[in-house]
């Protein structure tokens, strides 16, 4: 099906492939800001992941090993920190922005000898006659494991929030950590494992990027997703299937400027790239402006560290 001589079919398969890296540092983000923590170091872990992903892929061929070398990277540099912030009280947003300039030079110096080299190609997962259904085989039945993966993900992060204890005590320090532990929950450890969860996640968004979206690695490789990841969760309002929407529409828009200038468009291509970025940051005014529902929705004790001494 053409549309203005793009091709939709090709176009939606495309989306859904372009917003893994974002769909994953997102979710992961989301079940960290649930818990009360304000992480902005998801740039920093996306693009550590995408380096310890890459190089553990190309040294044993094999891309499966990449996205679990991928999260672990991603779970160690959040460690750091969950230790600075956690343990030593540290001021969370400082933190994550001094996190997110440590991974990139960290990426930018364990990345050399690596550019120009393709890692281990991640095949489609085989749906056998299913992939040749018109128009529903390529969006549906064409697409690697970790796509499917992020979307079976987001179902799981929304059923353990709103139906499982485990995310009741989430959500419950996130709303009143000096509530929670007179209840007898360890604050500091339970917000230890979601930043944890965070980091391994936005690590495997970033190894996908270095993995399949590019593939190759080069300084820079994740481009900002980290942040939009981020403003993709205030956009959501802090709810997983909200988070998967807006991972798509971003991913949709990105696409869309790519097919616009492969189609000729008489738009300049400089505004063409910048769409994205630009939709984003126009529909996150439209949300926290006023008294929007997403201000409300933040949990109440996001950003504030807590001692049980106190």
């Amino acid at each position: 099906m053409l549309i203005g001589g793009i091709n939709v079919e090709i176009l939606i398969a495309s989306l859904m492939v372009a917003s893994v890296p974002i769909l994953l540092a997102a979710l992961g983000e989301l079940v960290v800001e649930r818990s009360g923590v304000l992480n902005l170091g998801v740039e920093g872990m996306m693009i550590t992941g995408a380096i310890g992903g890459f190089i553990i892929a190309v040294q044993t061929q094999s891309p499966v090993l990449g996205f679990v070398g991928g999260a672990v990277s991603g779970a160690a540099i959040s460690a750091v920190f969950a230790l600075l912030t956690q343990v030593f009280l540290a001021n969370q947003v400082a933190t994550g922005l001094a996190l997110t300039m440590f991974g990139l030079g960290v990426s930018s110096l364990a990345g050399q000898g690596y550019n120009g080299i393709k890692p281990p190609a991640t095949g489609s997962v085989p749906f056998g006659p299913l992939a040749d259904i018109p128009f529903l085989g390529r969006i549906l039945f064409s697409h690697d494991w970790i796509v499917y993966a992020s979307i079976a993900l987001t179902a799981a992060i929304w059923w353990v929030l709103k139906y499982t204890r485990t995310g009741l005590i989430i959500r419950a320090v996130g709303e009143s950590h000096e509530a929670a532990h007179a209840l007898g929950y360890k604050v500091n450890r339970i917000r230890l494992l979601c930043i944890l969860f965070g980091g391994a996640t936005a690590g495997m968004g970033g190894a996908y990027v270095s993995l399949v979206r590019v593939p190759q690695w080069v300084d820079g490789i994740t481009s900002g997703a980290g942040w939009i990841a981020l403003a993709i969760v205030v956009f959501a309002s802090w709810r997983p299937w909200r988070v998967l929407i807006g991972a798509y529409l971003f991913g949709g828009i990105s696409v869309l400027q790519l097919n616009l200038q492969a189609a000729g468009s008489g738009i300049p291509v400089e505004y063409l790239s910048m769409a994205p970025y630009l939709i984003t940051i126009i529909v996150l005014v439209i949300l926290s402006s006023g008294r929007g529902k997403a201000s409300m929705s933040a949990p109440a004790a996001l950003g504030q560290n807590f001692h049980a001494s106190r």
